[in-house]
């Protein structure tokens, strides 16, 4: 499969079904790349065939590189203004963001700079829009990690194919049997990682906000997250190449971190506020279709077997409270086999096993959508 077969007019309409798009809404688009442009074209007509307004923005990364080049440390703090004044117009807010090259070649602080004025956009996209992120495979990102692009695609379209009502039903499901839990515990070989979760909530993802969707989340308590978690192999963020991170947390900070490869990066990103060093979001990926990791975390994070944390930001509607312009997820491959990124590891909430020693266990299987397409 290649993107020229992709039905775009169908993923389309499940973005503007998932952001509930409507007659007379205000809908900014943005796109990072011209080899997202199908699927754009796709959603701005749906958009237009419902009564919408769309308006469309290039927010091409190579104008990035560009900003990362010239503009001063200051400047790349900010917040772009066209961003900003297109999230206060917006009633919803699509962003399709093509997977282009993973590698930047540029001082990791000045990225982190850049990434802390897009922190601002996001902030405001979450708290004003009806939102959703859209990743878009390329050639380009399964050539330079050497992944073979036909598989990656068909993945990919492969995890738009489920029942998301019937989806969210059974993830809601799983949410609820949750919803009285003290703890989750994640461990492997490399160390054990204790997240409280007593008080808060659980939340299901299922078509709404990122595509390829597919997750459940919650909000450790800020100040109870305790261990070691180690993130083998590698991965990319804002055009780093971060390799075996790991992190040592006390009293739900990070206070200790390593690396083989980006950890200057890694530090520069961890002291971008009071809230970058705290877990915001625990999330559990739940789509069986996808299978390849692929380095990119938005991707990554919706494989079933993985467990993701992102440091930073956390979501409201799970009941956390840590403020930060960093919204950082970071996935952690728990499987075994020829797909996984790293050896098995283990999740369990309580006393319950989600997956153990790589295996995804019935109580998340159950919960997971859509299917892995034959090999």
């Amino acid at each position: 499969m290649t993107t020229s077969t992709i039905e775009w007019g169908r993923i389309a309409t499940l973005v503007a079904d998932g952001v509930g798009v409507k007659p007379s809404d205000k809908v900014s688009v943005f796109f990072t790349d011209g080899s997202a442009m199908d699927a754009v074209a796709a959603f701005v007509d749906e958009c237009w065939r419902r009564g919408a307004v769309p308006q469309v923005m290039a927010t091409d990364e190579r104008f990035d590189e560009s900003a990362l080049r010239w503009a001063d440390d200051a400047v790349l703090e900010q917040a772009p203004p066209l961003e900003i004044a297109a999230m206060e117009w917006s009633d919803v807010h699509v962003s399709f963001r093509a997977m282009t090259s993973p590698l930047v070649e540029i001082a990791p602080a000045r990225i982190a700079a850049l990434r802390h004025g897009r922190g601002i956009v996001s902030t405001l996209r979450w708290q004003g829009t009806r939102w959703a992120l859209v990743r878009v495979p390329t050639p380009t990102w399964a050539q330079a990690t050497g992944l073979d692009y036909e598989r990656l695609v068909a993945e990919w379209a492969a995890s738009f194919d489920a029942d998301w009502p019937e989806g969210a039903e059974r993830m809601d499901a799983l949410c609820a049997r949750l919803a009285g839990a003290r703890s989750v515990v994640i461990e492997d070989e490399w160390g054990r990682l204790e997240l409280p979760v007593a008080e808060r909530r659980w939340v299901a993802f299922s078509g709404e906000a990122n595509w390829p969707d597919g997750e459940i989340a919650t909000a450790p308590v800020e100040d109870g997250v305790r261990g070691v978690i180690r993130f083998p192999g590698t991965f990319y963020f804002a055009g780093v190449r971060v390799r075996d991170l790991e992190l040592t947390f006390e009293h739900g900070r990070v206070v200790r971190e390593t690396a083989t490869e980006g950890l200057t990066f890694v530090r520069e990103l961890l002291d971008t506020d009071g809230g970058s060093r705290r877990v915001g979001e625990l999330g559990i990926g739940t789509n069986a279709a996808l299978e390849t990791s692929t380095g990119d975390l938005l991707i990554d994070e919706k494989i079933l077997g993985t467990v993701h944390i992102a440091l930073g930001r956390a979501y409201p509607q799970c009941g956390g409270v840590n403020e930060s312009a960093l919204h950082w997820d970071i996935v952690k491959d728990l499987r075994t086999g020829a797909r996984a990124s790293a050896g098995a590891g283990s999740l369990s909430v309580d006393d319950e096993w989600l997956i153990r020693d790589g295996v995804v266990q019935p109580a998340l299987r159950e919960a997971s959508v859509a299917r892995p397409i034959a090999d």
